[in-house]
């Protein structure tokens, strides 16, 4: 790979997804030079809250594997110091690694001008370059070439065929039910269907208004209730207001253990 620039290809693992509130718990970083030469950097850090189980399951980092491990601020001068002025890359770091690298170092007092560089994302150019529609799955799952597409009954007799497949891959009981599970997966961090509330480190947050990400609905609820009242009179849709209704009333959903 030529490069005419110090290229730093990161990682990061972090708390949760959420990129205002989440915290960093690894980072990962690889320095490529134009003559070929490579520096390493890798750290764990304590992020200061919980990590939580589904996180650890899933990047093998637990609480007590950083509990010895310094904060963000005791590394950001020399984290900042390694990137320099290089070209970044990394895969969805535009979306997210990026955004939550600068939100740690603003909360530092630090300014990281990811925007002004080149930046290579690998995720971006795989989205671009290779098909991920049905034809595509189609081909992947079902190993046939899929002709006729576009025709309603063709994609959706093709749409039935990859069900059965993903059916026989991934659930244990062959029941079409279990690929519910992958949904889950992605909406798990919300609470509603239209994604108003969602769960950080293990309490209830408004993602709508001027308490979005700030407060926790039961601080909110103590603090703002004359906020509440208004949402329970504007136009919000009925699940919303049956969440701060209940949450005036003093009932608060609980996350589920598991998670």
């Amino acid at each position: 790979m030529q490069l005419k620039h110090p290229l730093v290809v990161l990682d990061l693992e972090t708390t949760g997804t959420w990129i205002e509130k989440d915290k960093i718990i690894e980072i990962a970083m690889i320095k490529c030079f134009p003559d070929g030469q490579q520096l390493d950097y890798v750290k764990r850090i304590n992020p200061g809250i919980p990590i939580p189980k589904q996180v650890s399951d899933l990047v093998g980092i637990t609480d007590s594997d950083v509990y010895d491990a310094p904060p963000f601020n005791n590394l950001a001068r020399e984290i900042l110091d390694f990137i320099d002025d290089s070209d970044l890359a990394g895969f969805n770091v535009i979306r997210f690694d990026l955004p939550v690298l600068e939100r740690e170092f603003s909360v530092c007092n630090m300014k990281f001008y990811w925007r002004d560089r080149k930046i290579y994302d690998a995720q971006k150019v795989f989205h671009l370059k290779e098909k991920r529609d049905l034809t595509a799955a189609y081909k992947f799952y079902c190993r046939k070439d899929l002709v006729g597409a576009h025709s309603a009954l063709v994609d959706t007799q093709a749409t039935l065929e990859v069900l059965k497949e993903q059916t026989m891959l991934y659930s244990d009981d062959k029941g079409v039910q279990e690929l519910l599970k992958f949904e889950y997966q992605t909406t798990d961090d919300f609470y509603d269907h239209e994604r108003r509330f969602r769960w950080w480190n293990g309490e209830l947050y408004m993602t709508f208004g001027k308490h979005a990400r700030k407060s926790s609905l039961q601080d909110v609820a103590k603090k703002d209730r004359k906020y509440l009242d208004w949402i329970l009179s504007a136009n919000f849709n009925p699940e919303v207001k049956s969440i701060v209704s209940n949450a005036l009333n003093g009932y608060f959903p609980v996350k589920d253990k598991k998670d």
